[in-house]
């Protein structure tokens, strides 16, 4: 009798053990079935980065890349939870597993690949540099002796440390003032305490049109590379990958991205 009780024991914990290692796998190494069980991915984002993804006066989230990763897990039944988080921090979320996927104009980098899989891309994006027009700042080299703003873990702040020459060594101490947000860097730009943001092209765009008086702002190219917009993920989820390229590739040609493109920049373009 013991001996059936001590056998019954065994084979309950080793039924626990597969079920255990079957959850394991299922979170950790592939997301994709766990997301297709709950109908659910958790999706984090910066929700003041203008027009990718921010806060309306309502509060409701609304933006390109809310209305693609949308219409991309549509196809799937999945609905979309999008969590508020620290964009310094992005990565981190994704390795602890409070996120599923980093979705908001986020940039494919060197060193962010070493960290994250990359689904293809979906936008192209630049870098540019933002000054009042009454500062008379015209140019990058303009920038010598300026203080200038960048967001706390933004493509801004990598290329500027990546390609010091191009920026880095002519600012104020050769050292940027960091910000949570681009809307702080604004306010600071506004009050005259920095003299120029170093950021991305789609948000300063749709962020002064949107201004009372835009003239009062200038924009100026430089010379830091063209970058492009990607969905960040875990290494192991090449399911989830798969699955978002595809969704990506059947809206580019149903016309839906032509769409969204029209109506969050304006235009239509890569």
């Amino acid at each position: 009798m013991k001996r059936r009780i001590v056998l019954a024991l065994m084979l309950l914990v080793t039924l626990l053990g597969t079920v255990i290692s079957g959850c394991a796998r299922e979170t950790v190494g592939n997301s994709w079935p766990r997301i297709e069980r709950t109908k659910k991915v958790v999706i984090g984002l910066d929700d003041t980065f203008v027009p990718m993804g921010f806060r309306q006066k309502n509060g409701q989230l609304a933006g390109y890349d809310i209305d693609l990763a949308k219409a991309v897990f549509k196809r799937y039944g999945i609905n979309v939870d999008f969590q508020t988080i620290d964009w310094s921090m992005k990565e981190t979320e994704l390795k602890n597993q409070t996120i599923d996927l980093i979705w908001n104009g986020y940039s494919v980098t060197p060193e962010r690949k070493e960290k994250v899989a990359f689904s293809d891309n979906y936008l192209i994006n630049h870098q540019i540099l933002v000054t009042k027009t009454k500062s008379n700042i015209k140019t990058i080299k303009d920038m010598a002796g300026k203080t200038l703003g960048v967001q706390t873990g933004s493509s801004g702040a990598f290329d500027l440390d990546a390609q010091p020459k191009l920026l880095k060594n002519f600012i104020a101490n050769k050292t940027p003032i960091l910000y949570d947000t681009f809307n702080d860097a604004f306010i600071d730009l506004d009050a005259g305490r920095i003299q120029g943001i170093l950021m991305d092209e789609v948000y300063a765009r749709y962020y002064i049109a949107h201004k009372p008086d835009p003239s009062s702002y200038r924009i100026a190219s430089d010379d830091f590379p063209p970058e492009n917009f990607a969905v960040g993920m875990r290494k192991s989820d090449n399911v989830l990958r798969s699955k978002i390229n595809a969704g990506l590739k059947a809206l580019k040609a149903d016309g839906t991205v032509a769409k969204l493109q029209k109506k969050w920049f304006g235009k239509v373009g890569e």
